[in-house]
C-alpha cells in the first residue's frame, strides 16, 4: 500500500503501529531524502494479505496520525531501479540525428560555415584590442 500525506516526523515504528489497526504488518518502508536524510512525506506498507490490505485503505484513509491526514492508496508495481539510475518519469529525448547530407540546406549555403574556424581577413581578439582608444583614469581629467 502506499502511504501518502505523511508528517516528516513520522518514524517507521509509529507507521506500523498506526496500520496494524487494519491487520498484520509484514514491512513498512519509509523513504528518506538523500541530501537531508528527512523523510519524504510517504510511504509503502505491506499487509499479510490483500485482504487487510484493502481493509486498511477503508479504515484509515483520510484517518490524522501526527496532526496529517493519511492518504492510503494501492501502491503501483514498479521494477526496482538500480542505484543511480534515471528518474522513471517519461521526459524529453530527442531522437537520433539524421545523417549531416539528408538535412535540407533551403538554398542558404552562403549563410553556413564551419564554427571553430576564423574567416580570412578579420583581425584576432588581441588586434582589435590595440585599435581602440586607450581606457582614461578619473584621475586623467582636470577638475574643471
Amino acid at each position: 500500500m502506499f502511504v501518502g500525506n505523511l508528517s516528516f516526523d513520522v518514524t517507521r515504528e509509529e507507521l506500523i503501529e498506526a496500520m496494524s489497526a487494519a491487520g498484520r504488518v509484514l514491512d513498512a518502508k519509509v523513504p528518506v531524502d538523500r541530501e537531508t536524510g528527512r523523510p519524504r512525506g510517504f510511504a509503502f506498507v505491506e499487509f499479510e494479505s490483500e485482504e487487510v490490505a484493502q481493509r486498511s485503505i477503508q479504515m484509515l484513509n483520510g484517518r490524522e496520525l501526527k496532526g496529517r491526514a493519511l492518504r492510503v492508496n494501492p501502491a503501483e508495481d514498479r521494477p526496482p531501479r538500480a542505484p543511480g539510475a534515471p528518474p522513471s518519469r517519461p521526459s524529453f529525448r530527442p531522437g537520433p540525428m539524421p545523417p549531416p547530407d539528408s538535412v535540407p540546406d533551403f538554398g542558404r549555403p552562403e549563410r553556413r560555415r564551419s564554427f571553430g574556424k576564423k574567416k580570412e581577413g578579420r583581425k584576432s581578439e588581441e588586434g582589435r584590442r590595440s585599435e581602440r582608444r586607450p581606457r582614461r583614469d578619473f584621475d586623467d581629467y582636470d577638475d574643471r
